[in-house]
């Protein structure tokens, strides 16, 4: 999860060791993170020998869970019987930012897959960042944690557009989608595809 359920409470001004919305907050914190990956196109949490599967004759692979950190072995499949054949002496050349491996040339053919193993993605809060790892950037933990605050305090909200009352005074309500910081924040974040 993209934050912790200690530093949404902290937000909302929750008592930390009171369990009661416990589960709801993690829960909202779990469908935020999906919804940031959905909306970037991308993988935020750390992984390592995750695989990744491109055509064969593509020389910029755009993996989904950058940065790279390292990469192990490269593979290409011509069919499913003869399956996945591991490649040797393949010259790459990670892109400064380290969200492209770039191929001195293919792997292989249009009508054949290429699959990257390499390690990356970012360690989420929580957890340490060791050696050559990155953790997850604070912009993209705090629009989590003001996203999921957004949508506990809109909770009896969700899904209304508006209210009328007996006087005929109508009330509108913003819908509850991303607000527009935290979209700000995911647009610097988002994958690109070729």
């Amino acid at each position: 999860m993209l934050a912790q359920l200690l530093t949404l409470k902290a937000r909302l001004g929750l008592e930390a060791f009171d369990p009661t919305d416990d589960a709801g907050l993690n829960n909202l914190i779990k469908m935020v993170s999906a919804r940031f990956a959905a909306e970037c196109n991308r993988i935020f949490d750390y992984g390592a020998g995750v695989t990744f599967e491109f055509r064969g004759d593509e020389i910029n692979i755009m993996v989904d869970r950058p940065p790279i950190e390292q990469v192990s072995k490269f593979e290409l499949k011509a069919s499913e019987g003869t399956g996945w054949v591991e490649q040797s002496n393949i010259h790459y050349l990670l892109s400064p930012t380290k969200v492209v491996i770039e191929l001195a040339q293919p792997l292989g053919s249009s009508r054949q897959l290429g699959r990257v193993t390499y390690t990356g993605g970012f360690v989420l809060p929580g957890a340490v960042a060791a050696g050559n790892q990155l953790a997850l950037p604070d912009e993209v933990e705090l629009a989590c944690v003001e996203q999921a605050a957004y949508w506990y305090q809109r909770r009896s909200q969700l899904g209304l557009v508006s209210v009328s009352n007996d006087s005929g005074l109508v009330q509108q309500f913003q819908t509850s989608d991303l607000l527009p910081q935290v979209k700000a924040v995911l647009k610097r974040w988002e994958r690109w595809l070729n």
